[in-house]
């Protein structure tokens, strides 16, 4: 069963195709990274298929046509979270994550009980409960993108889609975002989400690899095939080797 189903001719701008023959299913309950080099279109594809960015073609979610979905519901059931996102600074953490409880409120009405417990347990979860009374503006790159990412979380989304989402975490943060999409997913949830370290994409359960603006490659991460292809794309001198159970990919 597929959370999400593209069929995209193309996506154009500004004269040139930036992305083009697309075939995409994201598996419900499973973890899918999309990897590819600088310019491949990967970040395009999200928006696409998150439906912010038009295209010529059909996003399906859960089955239904995605600009059949009513906007609440759609934003109930797909949780977004971009690059470099702005406009929200001068709010404190926890008013930021309780953006992400929006969908579920009746319009213009405050958060309730529940809302605040959903924020707080995404904002533990993601370890930013510390400063939530603090402004956005004030918080380091990291400290930004776990509270980021903590509204994410507090859509309680069954699909949710990120770009970049480990930009500016150090590697133990790195690894608590894994755990916290492992629990999403053992819970039923998809995940779909775009990534420059190989290393984490690898521990995904499904891999989506791009370049000239084209899926060139879907499969297993531990499968030969995907391997060849991803040395197809990044060049020879990419090794990927098991370590300790962990398939990595290091420069040669």
């Amino acid at each position: 069963m597929s959370a999400l189903q593209a069929r995209i001719a193309r996506v154009r701008l500004d004269g040139r195709d930036l992305i083009h023959g697309i075939d995409l299913a994201l598996p419900a309950g499973r973890w899918t990274a999309i990897v590819g080099p600088n310019g491949a279109g990967k970040s395009t594809l999200l928006r696409a298929i998150a439906g912010l960015q038009a295209c010529d073609g059909e996003v399906r979610l859960a089955g239904r046509p995605l600009r059949d979905w009513p906007a609440r519901e759609r934003a109930r059931r797909l949780a977004w979270m971009g690059q470099q996102e702005s406009g929200v600074d001068d709010l404190t953490a926890l008013d930021v994550v309780l953006l992400g409880r929006l969908p579920h409120r009746p319009w213009l009405a405050p958060p309730g009980a529940t809302d605040h417990a959903a924020a707080q347990a995404a904002m533990q979860a993601t370890q930013s409960w510390a400063w939530r009374a603090r402004r956005l503006g004030s918080l380091s790159g990291g400290e930004r993108q776990r509270v980021l990412l903590a509204r994410v979380l507090a859509v309680q989304a069954p699909l949710t889609l990120m770009d970049e989402p480990l930009a500016h975490l150090d590697p133990p943060h790195q690894a608590e975002w894994m755990a916290l999409v492992r629990d999403r997913v053992a819970a039923g949830h998809a995940v779909a989400s775009v990534l420059h370290e190989l290393h984490v994409a690898l521990q995904a359960d499904h891999l989506v690899l791009m370049a000239g603006g084209r899926i060139v490659h879907t499969g297993a991460p531990a499968d030969a095939a995907t391997h060849a292809a991803l040395r197809g794309v990044f060049g020879p001198h990419l090794h990927i080797a098991q370590i300790e159970g962990r398939w990595v990919a290091l420069p040669l």
